[in-house]
């Protein structure tokens, strides 16, 4: 991972067709932190993700992010293909494919490499997105819901993660309906 910036967000507002799901959001999430986004169905957690993501336009207001990692509710594997080969096509995107070895193991879907994604449960495809966050080495990672689908074992893995990427300076936005075992993270809820 290269040395994180800070990421800077500045009187943003989101419109999604005619809604103005947010207006005037300012925050800053320091190297090493986590921001915990909450709020009820509906009200733009997942929409700012996107928009820190660069996937939408702001409607208004500024956003400076370093390189980022998404994680949305859909993990984007073709089901036909090996879990091996996507993993290496979305690694080999980033220059990841060194890390790759170390953030399966990390996700505990090492021994799942030759299985087609068509045979993956719910959790084992979250915790091959979240292998692909790891090994992307980006120093922001950007998690919708990260724990849905996630058993008590593979949650406790990801809060591992999290408190990894953060020690070695990441940081960590997650759109969460609950504790998620982030260590002291600033909060926004939205709504």
């Amino acid at each position: 991972m290269t040395a994180a910036a800070s990421l800077v967000v500045d009187d943003l507002a989101c419109l999604r067709g005619d809604r103005l799901l947010f207006e005037g959001l300012s925050f800053q999430v320091d190297p090493g932190a986590a921001l915990h986004l909450e709020g009820p169905n509906g009200s733009g957690k997942s929409s700012l993700l996107r928009l820190l993501a660069g996937l939408l336009a702001p409607f208004s207001g500024t956003i400076s992010a370093p390189p980022c990692a998404y994680l949305g509710h859909e993990v984007a594997l073709k089901p036909r293909m090996r879990l091996i080969d996507e993993l290496r096509h979305w690694a080999g995107l980033d220059d990841g494919l060194a890390r790759l070895p170390a953030a399966m193991a990390a996700m505990n879907i090492d021994g799942l490499a030759e299985v087609p994604c068509r045979h993956l449960s719910s959790g084992q495809r979250r915790r091959a997105g979240l292998a692909r966050a790891l090994a992307s080495g980006s120093p922001l990672w950007l998690l919708d819901e990260p724990t849905a689908g996630l058993d008590t074992a593979s949650g406790a893995l990801l809060t591992a993660a999290m408190a990894a990427h953060r020690a070695g300076g990441g940081l960590v936005v997650a759109a969460v309906h609950g504790d998620i075992g982030l260590v002291a993270p600033q909060t926004i809820r939205l709504g």
